[in-house]
C-alpha cells in the first residue's frame, strides 16, 4: 500500500508541473508574431467610462486610421468580455471570443488586409456584457472589457488604448417574456428600442464625434505572462463558425394580413398598416442555428416580437383550464390546435428607413413566431431571413444502400444533429443549454472522426475538460461553465474519449500530456474503492441515463455503492488508461490500473450475477435489472462467446428490465455488436424511426416526452453505420491497423468510406442471392489489417483489393 501510495503522490505532482504547461496551438498560429507570446501586450483592455464593471450593457467602440497603401497582410488579435463582433470599414470580420475561462481566454487571429482601401479606414467592435444574466456556458472576468492587438509595428496604430470611442447602446435592455418549458440557461433575449439605436455606428459615414474618449486598462498578455491579474490569452484553437445565408421555407400561419406568395424566398415589402397587429408564424422546415435578421422601415412605436422555437405544442384540456407541457408536441409537421411557447426577441420601431435588427447571440428554431403590433403609423416589413452559425464541420463519411433510403435519411438527421450541438464547443443541445457536458462529448467526438477530417474540435474538447479540473482530482461534468457542476461518471467517460482520440488520430506527444490528469482522476476514484473490490457510494451526480427506473438518471445503487454500473464502467477506464500507461506512459501506471481492474473483474459475477434470471443485477441485494449493467457486463468481457450471445438477447427481450434510452443505446449496441450479434443492429433501431415518424429533423434528447428536440448524443448511428454495418474501425492507436468485420443484417449491398489520418478507408460489399459477399476494401498508403467475415480472416494491406467468400 505504501508503494502504491508513493506512486501516485509522484504521478499527482507530475500533474500538477505538466497541467500548468500545457498550450494548444492556435488554429492561425502560424500568423502570430512571436514577440507577442513573450511578456505584456502594448493594446491594453478599453471600457466605456463611467459604467459600472459588470452590469447588463452594449456597447460600441471605433477607431479612425490613416493609410497611405493598403498593405499585403494587416493581421489583428481581438477579444472581448463577455463578446463581440468586430467590423472594418462596415464589414463584419470576426465574432467572438471561442468561449474558454480566465485562464484561457480566447483571441481570434484576423487578417483584414482585403478590407482595407488607401486613406481613411474605420474599425468598428459591438461588444456586450450580459453580466448576471449570462448564458452558464459563458465565463467571464465580471469586467466589460474589449483588447485589439496590431500584430507587428505595422498595425499597432490600431492597438486599442485612449485612442478608440466609445459609446453605450442605451437601445438595448435583457427580455425574457416568452414561456420556455424545461431546464433552461443559455441567455436572455434581446429589447431593442430603435430609438435610442445609434444607426451607422459600424460604417464610416458615421459622425463619432460625440463619443466619449475609451478608458484604458490593463495591458494584455498571453497565458504564461508573470504576475499578470488579467484575463490569461491563448491563440483561439478552433477555426471560426460557419457562417451563411438560410432563407425560411414557408408561412404556416398569417394573421391579421396576406403575406406575398414570394414572402420569405426574397426581400419584399409587407406592409402592415397603422393601429394593426398582425401574427406571421415561419416554418424553416428543419431545426437550425443561427442568427435571425429582420429589415424593416417606419411604423414608429409600432412593437415586434420574435419567438423562436424547436416544436409547437398541444394543449392538455380539462374541464377548466388549457395547459402545456413536455409531452404534447406531438408531430413536429402539425401545427393545428396547437400553440407557440419559446423565448423571444423584442423590437419598438422608431418610424426610420432601413432598420435591421439582428440578435447579439445566435438562436435556435424551426418555427419563428413574428408578431406585430402597429401605432399610428404603417411599418413596412422589408426582408427576414437566418444566418446559420455554427461549426464548421465538412462531411468526408459516405455510406450507401440501395433500397435502403431510409438509412441515409437517418445519417442526415443524424449529421444535421451533430452539427446543430457543435459550435465553439461541443452543446448538449443548441436551444436550452448550449453546455458541453463530457458525457455527451464522448459521443460527439466519436462522430468527429468518423465522419470528418477536421483536426481541432475533439482535442478542445479534450483539452477543456482538463482545464475543468479541480484540487479534488475529477473534471466538471461541462465546461466552459460559470455555475460549477459534477458528475463523477463524465470525469470517467472524459477519459474514455481520450482513449477514442488515441486509437484513431494517435497524436501522442499531446496524449502523454494528458495521462497525469488521468492518473489525478482515477486517484480520485480510487479512495471510493473498498475492500471487497467494489466502489462506495460515488459522490457528485452518477449520471447513467434519462431512463424510467433510474432516479435522476442515475444508475441503483444501495447506501453503500455496490453498484454493477459504476464497478464496471471504473473497470473498463482503468483498462482503457493501463493500455495507454503502457505504450505511451509509465509501465508501473499500467500495472497498478489491472491490478484493481482485475480484483473488480473477479468479483462482478459473485457480487451481481442471478442465476435465476440469467441477468446481472444493478447491486448486490438484486433489487433492479437494466439494459445498461448488463451491456457493461457484456462490453467488460465478463461474459463472451455463447453467454454474450443468450445475454444481449435477454437484455434485448425482457421489457422487465429498466430500458435504456437514446443516449445509452450507444453503449447497447456496442454491446450487441461484441456479442456477434450486430446483424441485428438494424432491427434495434425503433426510437430513431419513432423519432422519424414524429417529424423530427434533428434526434431529440430522449423519446417522447423530450424537453429538447436537438441532441447530439442521439446522432450514434452515424458512428454505428460505420463502425458496426460496414465493420470498420481501429485495431491499433493511431488507427495504424484497421479491423473490419461487417455486420450487414439484412442488407444485401452495401458501401462507404471514412477518414483516417493517413486518407480514407472505402469498402464495397454485394452478397448475392446464395449469400456468397464480394468485397472491395481500400486502404491508405502505409496501412494494414485484417478483414473478418464469418469467422474467416483476411488480411489487409495498403491499396485496393477483392475478397470474394
Amino acid at each position: 500500500m505504501k508503494k502504491t501510495l508513493l506512486l501516485i503522490m509522484a504521478c499527482l505532482a507530475i500533474t500538477l508541473s505538466v497541467h500548468s504547461q500545457i498550450r494548444l496551438e492556435g488554429y492561425n498560429q502560424a500568423l502570430i508574431n512571436p514577440s507577442l507570446f513573450e511578456g505584456r501586450w502594448t493594446a491594453r483592455w478599453i471600457s466605456v467610462p463611467n459604467e459600472p464593471a459588470n452590469t447588463y450593457g452594449v456597447y460600441h467602440f471605433r477607431k479612425s486610421f490613416e493609410l497611405g497603401e493598403v498593405p499585403s497582410r494587416f493581421v489583428v488579435h481581438v477579444s472581448a468580455d463577455n463578446r463581440y463582433k468586430l467590423y472594418i470599414n462596415g464589414e463584419l470580420v470576426s465574432l467572438g471570443p471561442a468561449r474558454g475561462d480566465i485562464y484561457n481566454w480566447n483571441f481570434e487571429t484576423v487578417d483584414i488586409a482585403s478590407y482595407l482601401k488607401p486613406g481613411r479606414n474605420v474599425l468598428a467592435a459591438v461588444v456586450w456584457n450580459y453580466a448576471e444574466r449570462k448564458p452558464v456556458a459563458q465565463v467571464s472576468q465580471n469586467q466589460t472589457g474589449f483588447i485589439l492587438q496590431g500584430n507587428s509595428e505595422q498595425e499597432a496604430i490600431v492597438n486599442t488604448d485612449r485612442s478608440w470611442k466609445c459609446i453605450k447602446n442605451e437601445s438595448y435592455s435583457p427580455w425574457s417574456e416568452g414561456t420556455v418549458l424545461g431546464y433552461y440557461v443559455a441567455g436572455p433575449g434581446e429589447l431593442m428600442d430603435a430609438k435610442a439605436y445609434p444607426w451607422g455606428w459600424e460604417t464610416m459615414a458615421y459622425d463619432d464625434s460625440s463619443w466619449k474618449t475609451a478608458v484604458a486598462g490593463i495591458e494584455g498578455a498571453m497565458k504564461g505572462a508573470r504576475d499578470y491579474p488579467g484575463r490569461l490569452l491563448v491563440p483561439s484553437p478552433i477555426p471560426p463558425m460557419e457562417m451563411r445565408q438560410e432563407r425560411l421555407s414557408s408561412v404556416r400561419v398569417s394573421e391579421g394580413i396576406t403575406s406575398p406568395n414570394d414572402f420569405l424566398k426574397r426581400p419584399v415589402s409587407l406592409v402592415i398598416p397603422a393601429n394593426t397587429s398582425v401574427r406571421l408564424l415561419l416554418d424553416n422546415r428543419q431545426l437550425t442555428t443561427g442568427y435571425f435578421s429582420l429589415l424593416f422601415s417606419k411604423g414608429s412605436n409600432a412593437e415586434i416580437t420574435i419567438g423562436y422555437a424547436e416544436a409547437l405544442y398541444e394543449a392538455q384540456e380539462s374541464a377548466t383550464t388549457k395547459s402545456y407541457s413536455l409531452n404534447t408536441k406531438g408531430n413536429r409537421d402539425d401545427i393545428d390546435g396547437k400553440r407557440f411557447l419559446g423565448y423571444e426577441d423584442k423590437i419598438i420601431a422608431d418610424g426610420g428607413e432601413d432598420r435591421s435588427f439582428t440578435s447579439l447571440w445566435w438562436r435556435t428554431w424551426r418555427y419563428v413566431d413574428v408578431r406585430i403590433t402597429t401605432a399610428a403609423e404603417a411599418l413596412v416589413l422589408e426582408d427576414v431571413y437566418g444566418t446559420l452559425s455554427a461549426y464548421p464541420f465538412e462531411r468526408v463519411s459516405q455510406f450507401a444502400s440501395p433500397g435502403n433510403e431510409r438509412l441515409g435519411k437517418m445519417l442526415d438527421i443524424g449529421w444535421l444533429t451533430a452539427r446543430l450541438c457543435a459550435n465553439e464547443t461541443y452543446m448538449d443541445c443548441p436551444y436550452y443549454e448550449q453546455l458541453q457536458y463530457f458525457g455527451d462529448t464522448r459521443i460527439q467526438a466519436m462522430i468527429s472522426l468518423y465522419n470528418t477530417s477536421d483536426p481541432y474540435m475533439v482535442k478542445n474538447a479534450i483539452e477543456q475538460g482538463r482545464q475543468s479540473i479541480v484540487a479534488d482530482g475529477i473534471t466538471m461534468s461541462r465546461y466552459p461553465s460559470s455555475l460549477h457542476q459534477f458528475i463523477s461518471s463524465f470525469s470517467l467517460w472524459w477519459i474514455g474519449t481520450g482513449y477514442d482520440y488515441w486509437m484513431y488520430r494517435g497524436d501522442e506527444e499531446y496524449m502523454k500530456t494528458l495521462l497525469p490528469a488521468y492518473r489525478g482522476i482515477l486517484s480520485w476514484y480510487e479512495q471510493w474503492l473498498k475492500p471487497d473490490h467494489s466502489l462506495a457510494y460515488v459522490p457528485h451526480w452518477f449520471f447513467a441515463d434519462w431512463a424510467a427506473g433510474l432516479p435522476n438518471g442515475e444508475p441503483v445503487r444501495e447506501k453503500d455503492g455496490n453498484s454493477a454500473f459504476q464497478d464496471l464502467m471504473y473497470m473498463m477506464i482503468l483498462e482503457a488508461a493501463a493500455e495507454m500507461e503502457q505504450a505511451i506512459g509509465m509501465p508501473a501506471m499500467a500495472t497498478h490500473y489491472r491490478t484493481i481492474a482485475s480484483n473488480i473483474r473477479n468479483t462482478i459475477q459473485a457480487k451481481y450475477w442471478d442465476n435465476e434470471r440469467k441477468l446481472f443485477a444493478d447491486t448486490h441485494d438484486h433489487r433492479n435489472y437494466s439494459q445498461h449493467v448488463n451491456s457493461l457486463a457484456i462490453l467488460a468481457g465478463i461474459v463472451s462467446g455463447a453467454e454474450a450471445v443468450d445475454l444481449i438477447q435477454r437484455v434485448l427481450k425482457d421489457e422487465s428490465l429498466t430500458q435504456a434510452t437514446i443516449y445509452f443505446r450507444y453503449y447497447v449496441h456496442q454491446a450487441l455488436d461484441k456479442a456477434g450479434l450486430g446483424d441485428q443492429l438494424l432491427d434495434n433501431l425503433g426510437i430513431w424511426y419513432d423519432q422519424m415518424d414524429l417529424g423530427l429533423t434533428t434526434w431529440a434528447e430522449m423519446p417522447e416526452p423530450s424537453r429538447s428536440d436537438c441532441h447530439a448524443w442521439g446522432a450514434s448511428p452515424n458512428i454505428e453505420f460505420f463502425r458496426i454495418l460496414l465493420g470498420i474501425r481501429s485495431d491499433a492507436p493511431g488507427f495504424e491497423r484497421v479491423l473490419i468485420q461487417p455486420a450487414l443484417g439484412d442488407l444485401k449491398n452495401a458501401s462507404g468510406r471514412i477518414p483516417h489520418p493517413k486518407g480514407e478507408v472505402a469498402v464495397s460489399y454485394a452478397l448475392d442471392s446464395k449469400g456468397a459477399l464480394r468485397a472491395v476494401v481500400a486502404l491508405p498508403e502505409g496501412v494494414s489489417g485484417t478483414f473478418i467475415w464469418k469467422g474467416k480472416k483476411h488480411l489487409l494491406k495498403s491499396g485496393e483489393q477483392i475478397i470474394a467468400e
